[in-house]
């Protein structure tokens, strides 16, 4: 398996390491749920240090994007803006989903997931052979993710000189110190900072964000944390054969300019013409019980099926995102343990910024 510039930090830690996606990474520091409560509260950070990286730098960077990508790059004019996007194939369905940071006309950054890496170079090597664009990913960069309400002064904190460049930068924007890429994303919910830095600074980083009171966080408070904030996941919400349409990920979509011709786009439009058929809701369970992923949901307008479902630490009841009829509203029925058990339709997400929204 593979392991991050971090795996001995998470070891000193007892992390417990478990493979995700062919990498040795910690589920957990000891309590899953007060990791959770950690980030929503306070602060807490993550090794991300899995995904990756890539750069596009050329003339025609900008027009390779706006091919390669369902949302339109133009929309980013100010350096460090962040776009988040799917890239498609040319049935429609999602390759990856992905931020990407626009540096100038010619250099953009993306960030996409670990399990996808090596399809996803593979398939933008092959999309950008006819432009003048060169696609670097940047297999020596680490990144650690700084999330909770005290993230941004706990980052300040460990980081002398950071506060200067990035104290007043906004959501979805980035800074670019050199060596050091600090953006103000994440996926829980929760303000903070995603930072990019050389595998080498990495351990040293880590321990000053440590020194400073901000815990570590593994995976398993990771997942409960985006599905509070209604966030999607590749592989559950969408994949290979399903659409942005169907994942309720339309906004990330722009058919404006009818010039841009990007990949999957004639898909896309054929299925919006002919009426898309399904789309993805939240549940709330209201009685005991966990949502399992895969479980069968039972609606007036027909069945659907569990794509992320936990126990909500925040709320204290499961939830989940599933994949239903489009239209389908009010309640439904999940099959648990061959009973059928009543849930609430709800739109996520069901917890930003530590409040409950649902």
């Amino acid at each position: 398996m593979k392991r991050t510039p971090l795996y001995q930090a998470h070891v000193d830690a007892q992390g417990k390491m478990v493979d995700f996606g062919g990498w040795e990474m910690p589920l957990n520091y000891g309590s899953q749920i007060e990791e959770h409560h950690q980030v929503r509260n306070d602060v807490g950070m993550f090794d991300v240090s899995h995904m990756t990286t890539v750069d596009f730098k050329g003339a025609e960077a900008k027009k390779f994007l706006q091919v390669l990508i369902a949302n339109d790059v133009d929309k980013l004019k100010t350096e460090g803006k962040a776009l988040y996007s799917c890239m498609l194939n040319e049935t429609g369905g999602v390759v990856d989903d992905l931020i990407v940071y626009y540096l100038n006309d010619e250099n953009y950054r993306m960030v996409i997931n670990a399990g996808t890496t090596e399809k996803d170079i593979a398939w933008i090597n092959t999309q950008a052979q006819n432009f003048d664009v060169v696609v670097e990913p940047k297999l020596d960069l680490a990144m650690i993710a700084v999330q909770g309400p005290n993230a941004r002064e706990k980052v300040f904190a460990a980081m002398p000189g950071v506060e200067e460049v990035a104290g007043d930068l906004k959501p979805f924007n980035a800074a670019n110190l050199g060596g050091l890429f600090i953006a103000r994303t994440g996926y829980t919910g929760e303000d903070g900072f995603e930072i990019m830095l050389p595998e080498k600074s990495a351990e040293f980083t880590w321990k000053m964000l440590l020194e400073v009171g901000v815990k570590p966080c593994g995976l398993g408070a990771r997942d409960t944390l985006r599905l509070e904030a209604g966030m999607s996941l590749y592989g559950s919400e969408m994949n290979d054969e399903i659409s942005p349409l169907e994942a309720a990920l339309t906004w990330t979509v722009d058919l404006n300019d009818e010039d841009r011709q990007f990949v999957g786009r004639k898909a896309l439009e054929k299925l919006r013409d002919d009426g898309v058929k399904k789309t993805i809701v939240g549940l709330v369970l209201d009685s005991k019980g966990v949502i399992r992923d895969h479980q069968k949901v039972v609606t007036i307008l027909g069945d659907g099926e569990v794509t992320s479902g936990t126990f909500s630490p925040t709320m204290g009841k499961a939830i989940a995102l599933a994949r239903v009829p489009m239209g389908t509203t009010g309640s439904c029925e999940i099959e648990m343990r061959n009973k059928l058990v009543s849930a609430k339709i709800v739109k996520p997400p069901f917890v930003r910024n530590g409040k409950v929204l649902v």
